[in-house]
């Protein structure tokens, strides 16, 4: 009985510096747009929007959903696709809600336009913030790095930490709180495609890989039955489709609202077109000067 308690995978475990951790990420904004807000805004403007509260609740649930209990025990022990879909949350999911939920006076006072505004402005690039978002997520699963964080507790938490600054970098040119970081509509959704791309080459070496990949997970207690082959696969697949699905879903409704508001500025009502009219082409000819004939040589 004492064996299969040590070994049960859904046995209840306290993680306390995840709930501190929400505690006071909840605690620091609602001081923030309650205290600090008022003071930073002009009379009369909103200090929050219900969007960005609805944001910040999301990005909040989706951080306590993967770090908490059992999503992190899982993944840290027993299931590497898991693990990998707890990234996906960490990295794809959660970041832009986040960003999302940012005011821009927060940011505007808290960074200032000094050094590190400079700082942020030139890594939100569009290619130095892809760059490093894809690095981040490629060397985040590099077997040697995934083996040695999930046996140790600082290095889980740094890989993870590394992983949610590098996604809000990505997304600064998105949706980000400063308008001027911000890329056309066009580029977005090109970036948000290329972003998505990168990912396919490690998914598909773990979907296709032979051999225990991840040696960590090669465990006797086997979780919903799956083999570590299985799980590979799986998590491979997760990690292709999932991010791909996430970021290709927010090109097609960009898509569609560009060409909803082109097609509603073109049919506005106020805008009436006028029928052309034979005194309008004279007019028009009466205006334009003639032409000069070439001089003789």
């Amino acid at each position: 009985m004492l064996a299969a308690t040590v070994v049960d995978p859904w046995r209840f475990q306290f993680h306390v510096e995840v709930w501190l951790l929400v505690a006071f990420l909840v605690g620091s904004y609602v001081y923030a747009i309650r205290v600090l807000g008022p003071r930073a805004v002009s009379p009369g403007e909103v200090v929050v929007t219900a969007k960005q509260k609805a944001a910040f609740v999301g990005g909040i649930l989706m951080l306590w959903f993967a770090s908490d209990w059992p999503m992190h025990d899982i993944a840290e022990e027993y299931l590497y696709s898991v693990h990998m879909f707890q990234h996906m949350a960490l990295t794809y999911f959660m970041p832009p809600l986040v960003v999302l939920a940012t005011p821009e006076w927060f940011v505007r006072t808290l960074i200032g336009d000094g050094r590190i505004y400079k700082f942020m402005r030139f890594m939100s690039h569009p290619v130095r913030a892809g760059f490093f978002f894809n690095v981040a997520v490629m060397v985040s699963h590099v077997p040697g790095v995934v083996n040695a964080s999930v046996s140790n507790g600082p290095l889980h938490y740094g890989v993870h930490v590394f992983l949610v600054l590098s996604s809000i970098l990505m997304w600064l040119p998105v949706v980000g709180p400063f308008p001027e970081f911000q890329i056309s509509p066009m580029g977005k959704m090109i970036y948000l495609f290329m972003n998505s791309v990168v990912a396919t080459v490690p998914a598909g070496w773990l979907t296709f890989a032979e051999g225990v990949v991840y040696k960590h997970y090669n465990t006797p207690w086997r979780v919903w039955g799956l083999s570590v082959t299985e799980d590979q696969q799986i998590a491979g697949a997760i990690m292709k489709i999932g991010g791909a699905i996430f970021l290709w879903t927010i090109i097609i409704v960009m898509f569609i609202r560009r060409f909803v508001k082109t097609f509603r500025t073109e049919n506005d009502s106020s805008y009436v077109r006028q029928p052309l009219t034979t005194a309008d082409v004279e007019k028009a000819f009466a205006e334009t000067p003639p032409a000069r004939e070439p001089e003789p040589r």
